[in-house]
């Protein structure tokens, strides 16, 4: 297939002077920004996962990030999960301070349904920190429990994990 046999808007398509059109050359950076945008998602969301236990609650964590004040049916609708699966997971994250919740106001009558927002990731990164610095502090240490060395003065924690705010720029 010539140049010339390049249907319009493809890859690679040419106008007869050999040269890629300006909106073909958009298009492929919009289609690469948008896979970009897709596996730094997909990072964040494993990233999540980790610090969440399960990718379940990470992507109900990022969803509230981006849609505060979301009941447990919207979440459901924006993440593609089951409201089941939603209302459970929503309720483990609000008992571990993770999700705060409260009452949707209503003029009208019926059930106000609970409103949900995630902390921010600074606030999240706190509270898992002294697991990480709990599982770290008990691997290095590993060698001497498994020798029955059970002198307490010797037990140091040897990984100590500081988080700082960030400034205000």
């Amino acid at each position: 297939m010539s140049a010339d046999d390049t249907p319009e808007g493809e890859e690679g398509a040419v106008d007869a002077a050999g040269e890629e059109s300006d909106q073909d050359v958009r298009e492929r950076l919009e289609r690469g920004a948008d896979r970009a945008v897709e596996q730094f998602d997909d990072g964040v969301v494993d990233l999540l996962s980790w610090l969440l236990d399960t990718e379940t609650r990470a992507r109900i964590y990022v969803s509230l990030r981006q849609e505060p004040d979301s009941t447990s049916d919207e979440v459901a609708d924006g993440t593609g999960l089951y409201p089941s699966t939603v209302r459970e997971a929503l309720a483990e994250l609000h008992d571990e301070g993770i999700v705060t919740r409260h009452k949707r106001e209503s003029d009208g009558a019926g059930n106000n349904p609970f409103e949900y927002s995630a902390i921010p990731p600074s606030d999240l990164v706190g509270k898992v920190v002294e697991d990480v610095q709990n599982q770290l502090n008990a691997v290095c240490n590993l060698d001497r429990y498994l020798d029955g060395d059970s002198d307490t003065e010797r037990d140091t924690e040897p990984v100590t994990i500081t988080v700082e705010e960030a400034p205000d720029e």
